[in-house]
Protein backbone atom coordinates (compact mmCIF):
# COMPACT_ATOMS: atom_id res chain seq x y z
CA UNK A 1 0.00 0.00 0.00
CA UNK A 2 1.38 3.47 -1.08
CA UNK A 3 1.15 6.78 1.05
CA UNK A 4 -0.50 9.75 -0.01
CA UNK A 5 -0.03 13.12 0.99
CA UNK A 6 -2.88 15.39 1.05
CA UNK A 7 -3.47 18.62 1.45
CA UNK A 8 -6.78 20.33 2.98
CA UNK A 9 -7.83 23.18 4.76
CA UNK A 10 -7.50 23.15 8.83
CA UNK A 11 -11.56 23.37 9.55
CA UNK A 12 -11.97 20.28 6.93
CA UNK A 13 -9.56 18.42 8.50
CA UNK A 14 -10.89 19.23 11.71
CA UNK A 15 -14.29 18.34 10.30
CA UNK A 16 -13.25 15.42 8.68
CA UNK A 17 -11.17 13.43 11.80
CA UNK A 18 -14.68 14.50 14.42
CA UNK A 19 -17.03 12.69 11.52
CA UNK A 20 -14.76 9.58 11.28
CA UNK A 21 -14.26 9.39 15.40
CA UNK A 22 -18.39 9.93 15.30
CA UNK A 23 -18.56 7.20 12.97
CA UNK A 24 -15.64 4.74 14.67
CA UNK A 25 -13.70 4.69 12.24
CA UNK A 26 -10.18 6.26 10.99
CA UNK A 27 -9.59 9.31 9.01
CA UNK A 28 -7.39 7.17 7.16
CA UNK A 29 -9.90 4.65 6.15
CA UNK A 30 -12.54 7.03 5.61
CA UNK A 31 -11.08 8.29 3.44
CA UNK A 32 -10.11 4.99 1.41
CA UNK A 33 -14.34 4.46 1.16
CA UNK A 34 -15.06 7.60 -0.08
CA UNK A 35 -12.43 7.08 -2.60
CA UNK A 36 -13.57 3.64 -3.95
CA UNK A 37 -16.82 5.14 -3.71
CA UNK A 38 -16.40 7.72 -6.45
CA UNK A 39 -13.77 5.29 -8.71
CA UNK A 40 -15.92 2.36 -8.70
CA UNK A 41 -19.84 3.31 -8.22
CA UNK A 42 -21.03 0.72 -10.19
CA UNK A 43 -20.17 -2.02 -7.31
CA UNK A 44 -21.29 -0.03 -4.35
CA UNK A 45 -24.37 1.66 -5.82
CA UNK A 46 -26.96 -0.24 -4.83
CA UNK A 47 -29.30 1.49 -7.62
CA UNK A 48 -26.46 0.20 -9.94
CA UNK A 49 -26.46 -3.44 -8.94
CA UNK A 50 -30.31 -3.12 -9.30
CA UNK A 51 -30.22 -2.18 -12.85
CA UNK A 52 -27.40 -4.84 -13.73
CA UNK A 53 -29.50 -7.45 -12.02
CA UNK A 54 -32.61 -6.43 -14.08
CA UNK A 55 -30.90 -6.68 -17.45
CA UNK A 56 -29.65 -10.61 -16.92
CA UNK A 57 -33.40 -11.55 -15.91
CA UNK A 58 -35.22 -13.13 -18.94
CA UNK A 59 -39.02 -13.20 -18.19
CA UNK A 60 -41.04 -14.59 -21.45
CA UNK A 61 -43.89 -11.89 -21.95
CA UNK A 62 -44.44 -12.94 -26.05
CA UNK A 63 -48.08 -12.88 -26.61
CA UNK A 64 -48.79 -11.26 -22.79
CA UNK A 65 -50.64 -7.75 -23.22
CA UNK A 66 -52.69 -6.01 -20.42
CA UNK A 67 -55.80 -4.28 -20.86
CA UNK A 68 -57.07 -1.61 -19.20
CA UNK A 69 -59.74 -3.84 -16.71
CA UNK A 70 -56.45 -5.78 -16.02
CA UNK A 71 -54.31 -2.48 -15.16
CA UNK A 72 -57.44 -0.81 -13.26
CA UNK A 73 -58.43 -4.19 -11.48
CA UNK A 74 -59.03 -3.25 -7.34
CA UNK A 75 -57.99 -7.08 -6.69
CA UNK A 76 -54.49 -6.55 -7.83
CA UNK A 77 -53.92 -3.79 -5.39
CA UNK A 78 -55.46 -5.57 -2.67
Amino acid sequence: MKNVTLSLPDDLLRKSREYAQKHGTSLNSLIRVLLRRQVSPEENDPVEKLIGHTQNLSVPTKGWKWSRADVYDRKVFS
